[in-house]
């Protein structure tokens, strides 16, 4: 592990209790790891509690920091989880990509305990990245402030919640944290391990079945005299095994996955207390199946004097109703094409007389309103809507369509497709990187069926593509949202899927490049919520009912990393990416319900501009690609 001995000295610039820099020395793209309209270490707490701050290095020439709180009033004073906190402002800004990738950080927190850390990543994986950890005290939750101005392009600013529940008058409590830089995330947990005492949860899985064995494993370079660690799981003592090995204890620990829903480990080693937290769930299966039923009870509409007659659009869950409005992400086409295309993949494999039949009625509804069966294009709402001419839509219409080539055998259908796909391409989807976009296998099934000229024309737009992308590299151009996983990963498959169709290195080396920067968005934090889920920060708002900005943990187009971590292994035998694709996939399933409801975003941070945050958006909207992805590639 390459050491950064003394590094934060002169650099580490502001005033008074706070800072508004921190750099590395040497840093060739001289970043600034703090960025927010408050400045780090500025404190939030109520009137009566003062605040003290102390800096200094350490030895081994990590920045530490302490935060004293004091009852300064004659009275004990309670706090709930929200009430204290500590701006801890790490640089998680979305600008144009050639910004981002030097000079902003994917910051992946862990809220747990005594044993919190947050690691971030520099947004290239080039080192060195900055890591904190907790000394003393425990940090508990965290909340976001957001620049409403920069819209989905700000995640705004963090605030770390310490485990302080109540101070009598005159009494104070500290939490003391250390900022040091790692090379690799390896680095990072070697770093956590050196650290005498903490606890560190190391997991290939947070999501479970039901009858799997949950396999839970800690490890800790204990102090001297630490007694033996305790696991608790549903208030019993949880039984485990260790070992050795270089000074350091491993713990590992097996539960039986039983009930569905949480599934919460409670942890305490020596003098530190941190968790785990799992989540049981329902076979894929199973979780489709209701789902699937509940679209077609509950989920579609039908009105003979509607243009939506026909049409799966929006359920509010508190409400108990259906919901439309041609507000983009809310109306009756676009992302909530992927009720259609579960259906269909669903139907494929489980035939059901009454589905079919809720299926064709959705089948008219998107061939009368959202489709031109001429020229391919494909409209944003009912009624031909074109208010926006979305490349977007097209994959997704295509991958409805290739869907239904599947479960009917129609060779219509797969006309259909090719022809969306060339509307696609000639709009601009030679430039454009498209989620989904399924063009290898619409070539495999034009070759099948002896279509050898469709397949050519197609496959040469692939390749046009695929070049752009590879032009580009890591300079990806701004889409919806300036720079984020759902741009990266389209450019994996891109490359990918050109591999695959012409055999050609190149694409191949590109696709791993891409990965790498893919990969990075993911933390693998021992939280459902978190491990393997990607950073994203804006859906909430613009899909969910309450509108509400804040990191979405998960969302679903997270399972477009798995996915690609899938095509990867398949095309090269990779394995070391099956487990992480299989987390990916499974991270997402927490968006479904028992009785076939579901969420299309979890706003993961406690608070979110000052509002109640950590809860799951009563809209179903269109999460059900995370559904349709995780029972096509988990069921394989």
């Amino acid at each position: 592990m390459k050491k950064y001995e003394n590094s934060f000295f002169d650099i580490c610039k502001g005033s008074g209790d706070a800072l508004a820099f921190l750099g590395y020395p040497g840093d060739p793209s001289d970043m600034n790891w703090i960025e927010g309209k408050k400045k780090w270490g500025e404190t939030v707490v109520p009137d009566g509690i003062s605040v003290s701050v102390d800096r200094q290095f350490t030895k081994e020439g990590n920045f530490q920091e302490t935060y004293t709180f004091t009852n300064s009033t004659r009275f004990p004073m309670f706090f709930p989880k929200t009430d204290i906190g500590v701006y801890a402002t790490f640089n998680d800004n979305y600008q144009e990509a050639s910004t981002c990738l030097g000079q902003r950080c994917h910051t992946h927190i862990f809220c747990g305990g005594q044993a919190a850390y947050v690691m971030a990543l520099r947004m290239s994986g080039r080192g060195p990245h900055l890591g904190l950890k907790v000394i003393e005290g425990s940090i508990e939750a965290y909340s976001v402030e957001r620049d409403l101005e920069q819209r989905s392009n700000d995640r705004g600013d963090f605030i770390l919640h310490p485990g302080i529940g109540k101070l009598e008058p005159g009494e104070s409590a500290r939490v003391v944290w250390e900022l040091f830089w790692y090379e690799t995330r390896e680095d990072f947990v070697q770093n956590l391990l050196d650290t005498p005492g903490f606890p560190v949860v190391l997991q290939d899985q947070c999501t479970w079945f039901t009858g799997e064995m949950i396999l839970l494993k800690v490890a800790c370079r204990e102090k001297s005299g630490d007694r033996q660690a305790v696991i608790r799981c549903k208030g019993q003592d949880i039984h485990y095994q260790t070992e050795e090995k270089e000074g350091v204890t491993w713990i590992t620990a097996e539960i039986k996955a039983e009930e569905p829903g949480e599934c919460r480990c409670e942890i305490e080693w020596g003098n530190r207390r941190t968790y785990a937290l799992f989540y049981i769930c329902e076979s894929v299966e199973k979780l489709a199946s209701k789902r699937c039923c509940f679209l077609a009870e509950k989920q579609q509409c039908f009105d003979e004097n509607s243009r939506l007659n026909g049409a799966y659009i929006i359920y509010d869950g508190e409400e108990k109703r259906l919901y439309y409005s041609h507000r983009d992400d809310h109306n009756g086409g676009r992302e909530r094409l992927a009720m259609g295309v579960l259906m269909a993949y669903w139907l494929r494999r489980h035939p059901d007389k009454r589905l079919e039949w809720s299926l064709e009625q959705y089948v008219n509804y998107v061939y009368r309103e959202l489709y031109d069966g001429n020229t391919g294009t494909v409209f944003n709402d009912i009624g031909h809507n074109l208010d926006w001419d979305r490349l977007y839509n097209y994959p997704w219409m295509a991958q409805f369509q290739l869907e239904l080539y599947h479960l009917k055998g129609e060779e219509k259908y797969l006309s259909d497709v090719y022809r969306t796909l060339m509307q696609y391409y000639r709009k601009g989807g030679i430039h454009f990187y498209g989620i989904g976009v399924p063009a290898e296998e619409t070539r495999n099934e034009l070759m099948k069926r002896g279509r050898c000229e469709e397949a050519d024309i197609l496959k040469s737009m692939m390749r046009e593509n695929a070049d752009e992308v590879l032009k580009n590299g890591l300079c990806y151009p701004e889409s919806e949202v300036a720079y984020e996983q759902s741009i990266v990963a389209p450019a994996v498959s891109c490359l990918l899927q050109a591999y695959e169709g012409t055999g050609e290195e190149k694409y191949l080396d590109g696709a791993k490049q891409q990965l790498e920067v893919l990969s990075l968005f993911n933390g693998r934090q021992p939280d459902y919520h978190l491990y393997e889920n990607a950073i994203r920060h804006w859906d909430g708002y613009w899909f969910g009912k309450y509108r509400r900005y804040g990191d979405t943990f998960p969302h679903y187009w997270s399972v477009l990393t798995g996915v690609e971590y899938i095509r990867y292994e398949r095309l090269t035998g990779d394995k070391s990416y099956r487990a992480r694709a299989e987390a990916s996939l499974r991270g997402c399933l927490n968006l479904f319900f028992e009785d076939g409801a579901a969420s299309c975003a979890m706003v993961f941070p406690e608070k979110v501009n000052g509002e109640k945050g950590r809860y799951y958006d009563p809209w179903a909207n269109d999460q059900d690609w995370a559904l349709y992805y995780a029972l096509r590639y988990l069921s394989d």
